[in-house]
């Protein structure tokens, strides 16, 4: 199903959970849902990139962490989680399956590795929302830049990413000039090419010099916790 929490399932758990899975596309700033609301759905996306964003009382929003292939939204439904934390907002439009959540906790409830599973999945948000308070604080804008554009890659599966500067902006919390500087000398550097609100990954290597430690980081806490590598 292109979705690497769903892989790691047995045969059996797989076989309980499949029937209740349905697909849908959801398209680009689509929000799925906002803090404080009933988790009612749970998301397992297979192409759609999603951003987990703090808002505040300005309108201003960070993103806290990036969702994708890599794992599941909602899963905190099957722990007995009751609210969601956050806004979660589609970043990269595409396909998810979706299930209900009693479904996904009545599976889990009676498998320990489903179980163990999803808390370990549920410590990656954790542990890449700590990494992006750290990036923010400490991290120069072209180098966070960097960073969110590999993994925004890493998960869409393409070099072609749809945004526009104000988004860019957005995610990383900065104003718009800056990333305008920033995808200026990034393309004069021939890693990357931007136009018309799509930006293509010309030079992953380049990317990766110029990442922030951040970038390696969560991919390992992410094998570590999980047991498998983010790259597709």
């Amino acid at each position: 199903m292109n979705n690497l929490l769903l892989e790691q399932l047995s045969e059996g758990d797989l076989k309980l959970l499949e029937p209740h899975l349905k697909p849908t596309h959801f398209k680009q700033h689509h929000v799925l849902f906002e803090p404080d609301e009933q988790i009612r759905t749970v998301y397992f996306p297979t192409g759609a990139v999603v951003s987990l964003v703090v808002t505040l009382s300005t309108g201003e929003m960070v993103e806290a962490a990036m969702v994708g292939r890599d794992g599941v939204l909602g899963g905190l439904a099957a722990l007995d989680g009751k609210m969601t934390l956050s806004r979660g907002v589609v970043q990269l439009a595409g396909e998810a399956v979706v299930c209900d959540p009693q479904v996904l906790r009545s599976v889990a409830l009676k498998s320990p590795q489903l179980l163990s599973l999803l808390i370990r999945h549920e410590q990656t948000v954790y542990a890449q929302a700590q990494q992006s308070a750290a990036c923010f604080a400490t991290h120069h804008v072209q180098a966070r830049l960097c960073r969110w554009l590999l993994r925004a890659r890493d998960l869409s599966g393409s070099d072609t990413l749809s945004f526009t500067q104000e988004y860019l902006a957005e995610m990383l919390g900065v104003r718009r000039t800056s990333v305008t500087v920033v995808a200026h000398t990034l393309q004069s550097a021939g890693f990357i090419k931007y136009a018309r609100g799509k930006i293509q990954v010309l030079n992953e290597e380049g990317l990766q010099e110029g990442a922030c430690e951040c970038y390696e980081t969560v991919k390992r806490q992410y094998r570590q916790l999980i047991g498998r590598e983010t790259n597709f």
